[in-house]
Parts: C-alpha cells; sequence; structure tokens
C-alpha cells in the first residue's frame, strides 16, 4: 500500500477541485530556492552514463567520506536495504527467529513500510534505544535529523548506539536526509568505513532538486558493492551527475543558500508562533507544528489552495519554507482560519 507524502499537488487540487496553478505548496521539506541548472552538454544526454569521476571526487570533498556510491535517490536504496540485509545475513550469520527493526515513532514512514514488507518484527522507539537491550542481529534506524520533528542526535549519542549495534552484530542505518542544514558537525559519515553502518545522503532537499533523483550512500565498500550490484547499470542519468557534480563544489551558491534559508525559517517559526501561540519545531526547510485541530486546520488551508504536509498520526502540520513573496500570502490563510 502506497504511503502519503507531501509533494501530492495533483492529487489534492484535483480532490478539492482547485487548479493546480493556484496553489502555494508548502507540503515538502524542499529547498523553495533550487540550484541553478548549467547547460548540460548534448553528448551527456545522449550517452549510457557511466560513472562520473568529478561527481565522486566532489562528492567525497563535499561529505568529507572516502567511499560514497551515488544512487538513485536515498528512497531507491531504502527500499532495497531490508533485501540486502536479509541476504547478508543468510551468508553470513546465524539468527533464530524474525528479523528485529527499531525505527523512530515519528520519522519518515518509508523505512518502517520496507522492513514491513520482508516480515520484519517493529519495535517503535521515543528515545534513542542506547539504554535498552536490543535483539540479536537486530537493525536499527536512525533519521537524523528527523522528519519531521527536526530533532537533531549527538554524533557522541549515535557513537554509543552503534557500539551497541555492533555488539549484536546488527546494523544501524542513519538517514542524513537534511544533515545539510546543519554545520555538519553530527554527522557520523566520515564513521562509514566500519561494517555496521550506512549512512544515507540526498541532494535534493539542501539544493532543491528533488527531480534529480540523486542521493549518495555512504559504507564500507563491501557494503558499497552489494549496493551498487543490487542496483543494476545506468541507476543515476548521465544529467543528474553533471549537475550534482557542479553543484557539491559551488561553496559560493551554498553559503547563499544557508544565510537564506536561516533568514526564511526564522521568519516562519515566528509566524506560525504568532499565529497558534505555540512554538514549532524543525529545521531550515521546515517548521512543525503540533495543534489539537491539526487535521480541520489543514482541510481549512486546502480550502484556500494552501499545502502543507499533515503529519502521519494528524497531530501536527509540517510547513515547508516558503519564498519570501509567498509570505504574505501564507500570513493572509493562516489569519483566516
Amino acid at each position: 500500500m502506497a504511503l502519503q507524502h507531501g509533494g501530492q499537488l495533483l492529487i489534492i487540487a484535483q480532490q478539492f477541485n482547485i487548479p493546480a496553478e493556484q496553489w502555494l505548496d508548502l507540503s515538502t521539506g524542499i529547498a523553495p530556492y533550487h540550484y541553478p541548472i548549467p547547460v548540460i552538454p548534448s553528448v551527456v544526454w545522449a550517452h549510457l552514463p557511466q560513472t562520473n569521476a568529478s561527481l565522486l571526487a566532489a562528492a567525497t570533498a563535499y561529505y568529507d567520506c572516502p567511499s560514497v556510491l551515488p544512487v538513485h535517490g536515498s528512497q531507491s536504496v531504502i527500499q532495497r536495504l531490508p533485501e540486502l540485509w536479509l541476504s547478508y545475513q543468510q551468508h553470513n550469520v546465524k539468527r533464530d527467529g524474525a528479523l528485529s527493526v527499531y525505527l523512530p515513532e515519528e520519522g519518515y514512514k518509508e523505512h518502517e513500510k520496507s522492513w514491513r514488507e520482508v516480515g520484519a518484527n517493529i519495535y517503535g522507539y521515543k528515545e534513542l534505544p542506547i539504554d535498552e537491550p536490543l535483539k540479536r542481529n537486530c537493525v536499527v534506524v536512525l533519521i537524523n535529523p528527523n522528519n519531521p520533528t527536526g530533532e537533531l542526535t549527538s554524533r557522541s549519542q549515535v557513537l554509543a548506539l552503534l557500539k551497541k549495534v555492533k555488539e549484536q552484530q546488527g546494523l544501524l542505518i542513519v538517514d542524513e536526509a537534511f544533515m545539510d542544514t546543519t554545520d555538519g558537525s553530527q554527522s557520523l559519515i566520515s564513521y562509514t568505513q566500519d561494517s555496521a553502518l550506512i549512512v544515507l545522503r540526498s541532494l535534493g532537499k539542501f539544493f532543491g532538486l528533488a527531480g534529480l533523483r540523486l542521493g549518495f550512500v555512504a559504507a564500507c565498500p563491501a557494503w558499497l558493492t552489494r549496493i551498487s550490484a543490487n542496483q543494476g547499470p545506468w541507476a543515476v542519468s548521465g544529467p543528474a551527475q553533471f549537475v550534482g557534480a557542479k553543484a557539491l563544489v559551488d561553496n559560493t551558491w551554498q553559503l547563499q543558500q544557508l544565510a537564506r534559508l536561516q533568514l526564511l525559517s526564522v521568519k516562519l517559526s515566528e509566524l506560525l508562533k504568532r499565529i497558534f501561540n505555540v512554538s514549532s519545531q524543525g529545521t531550515l526547510l521546515f517548521q512543525t507544528v503540533y495543534l489539537p485541530q491539526a487535521k480541520v486546520v489543514y482541510h481549512k488551508l486546502c480550502l484556500q489552495a494552501v499545502y502543507v504536509r499533515l503529519t502521519d498520526n494528524q497531530l501536527a502540520l509540517r510547513f515547508g519554507v516558503p519564498l519570501e513573496q509567498d509570505f504574505s500570502r501564507l500570513e493572509r490563510a493562516l489569519l483566516a482560519l
């Protein structure tokens, strides 16, 4: 069964019978300003994609990590990791009983969906499971920073969790899709030579290029070999690799993006607090506000062609950061609730 996500504007527009072009879409955590697409040589479009050495060099420098693999968006890896882990266990580990997977109770639900589909026993956690016993050969998934809560777990805590997972001969998967919006000091990507750790990164969020479908996996060489073989040839398009290589080395644009996102996220959080009288939480790309009537507010905003993300538990609304020129429209819609 398909999960509900933000970014489903055409479906929502049809549901409320309002043309898609009339909507203010704040339903995703994708930057409202995207990296400018350079002129792409025709040969890049015409040839089958090869491994782009410039992209690999740019990615290893940007992420400060020696071993990264370009993938067709981190979502493609989220879907395949359960089968890869089960296959690895079948050949390397003796495991009794069902696979145990620990996931945050609030978070990107495609992780849970993928593990449920292979019959795993799911254990939801509110607090990082550092002080509780873990099952043998378990998998622990951490979304850092979390989406939609925005909670950032410190590197020291994650390293403590990694130690505990290794003691159980398990696997720690850290989804760092929103880590670009922090200073990066809490990332675990530089520790991925450890065979018990896999880190996922996304180009779509901070760079505003979700349509490019480009992400990266950081892991030890053995894991990268397995993932690469599983995704097959030509997984990442030539144009995506070309643009990604440019974006990852453009430090000037990256600093400009950080500066404007900082200003816009503060402005958004102040607006939400003024309207709802509660503090929001999130990242530079989104702010989440917990409301008793979140579902009702969501519906009222949709009636005004303002599309935000109603969280899976229907207890909160996640607002993507608007463009500067869209704040006045958002404010009018909120005042009209």
